[in-house]
């Protein structure tokens, strides 16, 4: 079993306030070095079998079509990671 993740986020034009109500927070908590904060999604498909280019190009499809509002939001990633189990564990920090 794979898992595909797809990551969206405001194109670069649109005003984000949750990234600036977030970069704000940061440097209320001493984290100053952190100049700016956009905040997108993360969309992680499940399938079952291989992951062939196909596959991928119908993900893309999906994403530009349904998951993201293309005219405030890029697809900016499309990505496949081979270990399910692992990737719900989340990323290490």
């Amino acid at each position: 079993m794979a898992l595909i993740v797809v990551d969206v986020m405001p194109k670069a034009e649109i005003l984000d306030p949750q990234g600036k109500a977030v970069t704000r927070a940061l440097a209320r908590l001493g984290h100053g070095a952190v100049g700016d904060v956009r905040v997108g999604k993360r969309f992680e498909l499940q399938v079952d079998g291989p992951v062939t280019d196909a596959l991928l190009a119908q993900v893309r499809e999906v994403a530009d079509e349904v998951l993201a509002n293309t005219v405030i939001e890029d697809v900016v990633g499309v990505h496949v990671v081979q270990d399910a189990e692992a990737a719900q564990q989340g990323p290490a920090l």
